[in-house]
């Protein structure tokens, strides 16, 4: 299998689900209760939604410029330091929809020129505490990519159900419906 057909529809399904996630607090919470949604956290120790909205955007964008072999862009930058930030400065939803919307269209776009990169190369993942994977391309999507963008959108899911947010698995996987046999849905 080509790497980028495990990682493209995996970041465009899960970040549309998680932008529908979203769009369910704010009905659910009319008036712009769901903004607090974004200070709500799993555990004391760990990043709030609005952080983890942000690191899964980080993580797709990263996931697809170092495929491709390209110098990160700005807005990854960008991301961090909300996402890092977001305890004193977590934002509004429209903001959270707003770089949802902006990593699915740039997924979309750098997707859109068919690249099929090499399994074997290898990659150099620098972590900013100074550690550093030597991993293949392949390594690095099934070892890393996947595997860190699924966290920041379980995460995500997570913190919204514990909120009291009504969702439920189908929500999860929505994606899953454009295989689902005609006449084989329960009835309601």
């Amino acid at each position: 299998m080509v790497l980028t057909d495990i990682l493209i529809p995996t970041y465009l399904q899960m970040l549309k689900a998680l932008s529908g996630w979203l769009g369910k607090a704010e009905a659910q919470m009319p008036g712009g209760g769901a903004d607090a949604l974004l200070s709500a956290r799993l555990a004391p120790d760990m990043f709030p939604l609005s952080t983890q909205i942000r690191f899964a955007c980080v993580q797709a964008q990263e996931g697809m410029f170092r495929l491709k072999g390209q110098p990160f862009p700005r807005s990854i930058d960008i991301l961090l330091n909300e996402g890092r930030n977001a305890v004193a400065q977590p934002g509004s939803l429209a903001d959270a929809q707003a770089r949802i919307g902006e990593t699915i269209a740039l997924v979309e776009s750098l997707a859109s020129g068919a690249f099929d990169p090499d399994p074997e190369r290898p990659i150099a993942h620098a972590l900013p505490a100074g550690m550093i994977f030597d991993l293949s391309a392949g390594q690095y999507v099934r070892d890393w990519a996947v595997p860190q963008f699924y966290f920041h959108i379980m995460t995500a899911y997570a913190i919204l159900r514990n909120q009291g947010v009504d969702l439920g698995k189908a929500d999860y996987v929505t994606h899953m419906f454009a295989y689902l046999r005609p006449g084989t849905m329960p009835a309601q």
